[in-house]
Formats: C-alpha cells, sequence, structure tokens
C-alpha cells in the first residue's frame, strides 16, 4: 500500500481563507445555476404546467432509473450571451433501465424551446460525448426548429445534429427521440433520423413546414392534426414507431425501448468494492489558495479522490513540478498528471510523455489535474531545448488513444494548457473547479507584454510615449483578460462541460469513468515507451 500522507491543517488560518474563497465561489457558480433551472422563469413554467405539460426536468426525472444519480453537462452554456443561461437545454448522463446514456432535453418554457447558437454548440458536445463514449443517446423533443433571428448563426453549422444522428446509428449506437410538443421545420428531423421514435397523442407534432406555411407556399388548407400528429404518424406516414396516450405513458415506452436494446458496457471496474479515500471530501474546499500564485500540493486533491487514498507515484524526484502516477478511482485504473508548482520544465515535460505513453501501453485512462502558468521561458531553457520537450509532451497527449479526464483545479495558461490536455486536445471530459482560471496567459503578465511592446515600437519610430494613456490601456486590458480567464465565462462558451463543487470531484469522475467505459478502452500501438 503507498497511502498518501496529509499535511494539511483544515482548521489553520491558511485552510479557512481558501475555504471561504471557495464557497464564495460556489455562491456566485449556484446563483447563475439557479437561472438555468428557472428556465423560462415562473410564468411561463405554470403557463406549461396549466397545459397538462411536464418541464424537461420533470421528464428526465421520471425518465431516470430511482435514485439513480444525473451528471448534468454545460449547465451553464450561453453565460455572458444575450440568450438564457443553459442554451434553452438540458443535458447529462443518467442510468436509464440500468443503462448509462447520454440524454438531451429541449426547454419549452424558454421561447418554446427554439434553438440558439448555444443550444446547437451544447447540443453538438452532446453529441461529440454520446460517439465517444458510446453511449445511447435519448432526445426529449419539443422545439419550433431555429431562432429565426439568429438563424445565420444556427442554418449552416446546424446541420451537423442531423448528420450526427446518422453517423451514432451507423456506428450502432442507439439514437431514441421522444417528442413531447412541437417538433417543426428542420426539428423534423430529429425523430426523422433517430433509431426509435415515440409520439404522444394529440401532443406531438412532427411536420417541415405548420399550416400558416403550407397554405402560403400551396394554398393547402390543412390543420396540425392531420399535418402532422401522433396519429397520422402512427397510422399513415409511419414515422411514429410508438403511440403514447400521455408523457409519463411516452417516457415508460422510452424506458422499455432502453430495456430492450441488450445494450452492455465494454467493461467494468477493475476493483467490485472499491474503498472510499481515508480523508473528507470537506477538505478539497481548503486545499486552493485564494491567490493562485501561491503554490499547493496536488496529493492533497488525489488523496481526497482516489480509492483508499492509494497512490503509486512514478519518478517523484524528476521532475518535480509534474507528480505521476496510478491509482484507481470508483475501482476504475487510472493514470493521474497533477502540476505541483506550475511552471513546465524540460524535465517535466520529459516525464509527461513517457507516462502517457506507459498508461497507452497499459491500457489505462488518465486524467489531467490542471495548475499550471505554461512552459518555462528564458534563455537557459531555450537554449536547453524547452520547445522541443514542451512539443514532445503534446506530441505525446495529441496521439494518446487511451480515454482523457482534464480537470481544472487552478492556473492553467498557455502551451501548458494543451500539454495537460485542454478542450483542443479532445479529453472525453473536461470540469473545473470555481478556483480555475485559464487564458494564452496570466493577465498582468499579458497587461505587461501589451505595454512593453507598446513603448518599445513608440521608442523605435521616434514618437512621443504616452504614459498615462499606456498605463489606462494596461490596466483595462489586464481587467479584461482576468474576466475572460474565469470559469463561469469559459463554461459558457462550452470550452467545458461544466463548472463543479470540488467535494463532489470524486463522483463527478467517477461517473464520467464508468461512461467512459461504455466503449472499449486501448491504448495506441503508434509508439513503444521511449526513455526520455
Amino acid at each position: 500500500m503507498t497511502v498518501l500522507p496529509t499535511a494539511l491543517d483544515p482548521d489553520g488560518p491558511a485552510a479557512a481563507a481558501a475555504r471561504q474563497a471557495m464557497l464564495d465561489a460556489l455562491d456566485e457558480v449556484a446563483a447563475e445555476h439557479a437561472t438555468a433551472v428557472a428556465g423560462g422563469g415562473e410564468k411561463a413554467v405554470a403557463r406549461h404546467h396549466a397545459r397538462g405539460k411536464l418541464t424537461v426536468r420533470e421528464r428526465i426525472e421520471l425518465l431516470l432509473d430511482l435514485d439513480s444519480p444525473f451528471l448534468e453537462l454545460a449547465a451553464l452554456a450561453g453565460y455572458g450571451s444575450p440568450f438564457p443561461t443553459g442554451g434553452s437545454v438540458v443535458a447529462g448522463i443518467g442510468v436509464v433501465s440500468g443503462v448509462e446514456c447520454l440524454v438531451i432535453g429541449n426547454d419549452p418554457t424558454v421561447k418554446g424551446g427554439a434553438s440558439n447558437p448555444w443550444s446547437l454548440r451544447k447540443t453538438l458536445r452532446m453529441h461529440e460525448i454520446a460517439a465517444q463514449n458510446r453511449l445511447p443517446l435519448i432526445a426529449l423533443v419539443e422545439s419550433g426548429g431555429a431562432d429565426l433571428p439568429t438563424q445565420k448563426e444556427v442554418f449552416i453549422p446546424g446541420g451537423a445534429v442531423f448528420r450526427d444522428l446518422t453517423r451514432l446509428s451507423a456506428a450502432g449506437i442507439p439514437t431514441i427521440a421522444v417528442v413531447f410538443g412541437n417538433s417543426t421545420a428542420g426539428g423534423a428531423y430529429l425523430p426523422g433520423m433517430s433509431d426509435h421514435v415515440v409520439m404522444i397523442e394529440r401532443r406531438s407534432k412532427v411536420f417541415l413546414a405548420g399550416p400558416p406555411l403550407v397554405r402560403a407556399a400551396t394554398g393547402e388548407e390543412s390543420d396540425d392534426e392531420s399535418l402532422g400528429g401522433a396519429e397520422m404518424h402512427a397510422r399513415v406516414s409511419g414515422l411514429a414507431d410508438h403511440y403514447a396516450v400521455d408523457e409519463p405513458d411516452a417516457i415508460r415506452i422510452g424506458r422499455r425501448i432502453v430495456a430492450r436494446l441488450n445494450w452492455r458496457k465494454a467493461s467494468g471496474p477493475a476493483t467490485a468494492a472499491p474503498k472510499p479515500p481515508r480523508y473528507p471530501a470537506d477538505d478539497l474546499l481548503a486545499i486552493v489558495p485564494p491567490d493562485l500564485k501561491s503554490p499547493f500540493d496536488p496529493r492533497e486533491v488525489i488523496a481526497r479522490i482516489v480509492d483508499d487514498s492509494d497512490f503509486d507515484e512514478v519518478k517523484p524526484r524528476y521532475g518535480d513540478s509534474l507528480v505521476t502516477g496510478w491509482a484507481e478511482l470508483y475501482g476504475y485504473p487510472v493514470g493521474i498528471l497533477a502540476n505541483a508548482r506550475g511552471v513546465l520544465f524540460s524535465a517535466e515535460a520529459q516525464k509527461a510523455a513517457q507516462f502517457i505513453q506507459l498508461a497507452n501501453r497499459s491500457h489505462t485512462p488518465l486524467l489531467f489535474l490542471h495548475n499550471t502558468t505554461g512552459f518555462m521561458v528564458g534563455k537557459e531553457y531555450e537554449q536547453g531545448g524547452i520547445i522541443k520537450h514542451g512539443a514532445l509532451m503534446i506530441n505525446a497527449v495529441s496521439n494518446s488513444t487511451v480515454p482523457h479526464l482534464s480537470l481544472l483545479i487552478g492556473n492553467s495558461y498557455g502551451a501548458g494548457h494543451y500539454g495537460m490536455c485542454g478542450r483542443a486536445y479532445d479529453p472525453r471530459f473536461v470540469f473545473a473547479w470555481p478556483s480555475a482560471r485559464s487564458a494564452v496567459m496570466g493577465a498582468q503578465q499579458l497587461a505587461d507584454v501589451t505595454y512593453l511592446v507598446s513603448k518599445a515600437s513608440a521608442l523605435a519610430q521616434g514618437r512621443p510615449f504616452q504614459e498615462d494613456g499606456a498605463q489606462a490601456v494596461r490596466h483595462a486590458i489586464e481587467q479584461q483578460i482576468s474576466a475572460e480567464a474565469m470559469p463561469m465565462v469559459l463554461s459558457g462558451l462550452v470550452y467545458d462541460d461544466g463548472i463543479i463543487d470540488p467535494r463532489d470531484t470524486r463522483d463527478v469522475l467517477g461517473i464520467a469513468l464508468s461512461a467512459i467505459h461504455t466503449a472499449p478502452v486501448r491504448g495506441t500501438d503508434a509508439y513503444g515507451v521511449f526513455r526520455m
């Protein structure tokens, strides 16, 4: 056994300050998440209920197995945009009839569930997750199609939604559409391209063009039911595979469809009865200092998320700014790379590359815990080969085929973000703590660079340098970058899959690892293990 010790004093002043800063940040995230949960607001929800309809979250709750977890994903999509937070879509991973599924539901209380640019970005990310992890996809459909005022941002890229459905089906990944209301225009292709379709008596409406548009285009008089109602599609067109009498019945049928898929995970945990960590999860609130310039030991995090706090560290005395080692999390083997002091040197880059190769040889998923300001700069380090060593690490990350998970817990700047498997490197999941910050570089450094470049340019051209004006610009840039590096901004852009409470880290990663193992886990055989 290699149980990690702890040096954390949870009652000390440093821990108290870290805890309070984290709780304050969590309050901000919770407030924004509450706006997403509220959907279109009390009046819209009341009007929806008055029509005898369930909200999208009520539908999901009925769909999932009793008392099973639901990992909501991209809950803050659209934060900071002109559109409501959440992207008018609720999505996540849950267990339906004993099968882990990716569930996407339109929120009809937000502009009738119309799809805006953030709905599209979020939906395409969910399709990516379903495809990579081979998760059956269940769509709870009630949408009037594209948000027409923003059609130029939705129409052309939106075709990928239908493309994805056909590719999922071709890959043998089941797609199920349960239609609760309107599914019109382009939205009609959602059930049209799904493997299994459930429609509800006098509720579901699926047509390419509604009665007003048909009248305008052809002069034909029609009504909703004859044009696209559940009865017509069940008896005449054949689009509906299953006919439900109401919403609970439709959800019941959806659950039975999943039960009959004969779906199996590719593999399960290596340890059937994993032991919990030896230290309380509540301590995770107190590890990251409010000022990210202060270092912290990622082993304190690892000790509170892995099984039995048991961690076999690799190369602990070499490249010690990066911690690498093996553990299990909810019984699933995992290799961990965690930044210890922020900066990545040549030794850390070489160490990471070798460790990633080892993980591929043993078919072990990798977890990246981010707290890096990037690769080290300066004459000594450039001459020592920091570029080629950084490229080595990025090459290893890019060509690794075992599943990757990324968790941003502190800084994640510059090429360090890339080397630690940021969003552009296709990790299966990316999560962030409220303490995370990510940008091309730190706000102060970026502002200083801008100031120095502008000053050098003025002097080189013989122009007078306006110190006061340059300082004002420098301050404005620092404020801008500080704001843009915040986790809610990045989550709003769907650059991560959600901001999580540190205390939930083990459970979130456990659900993600379980979902990952629905698909086969195999390392690349494109390279062996090189001594770095």
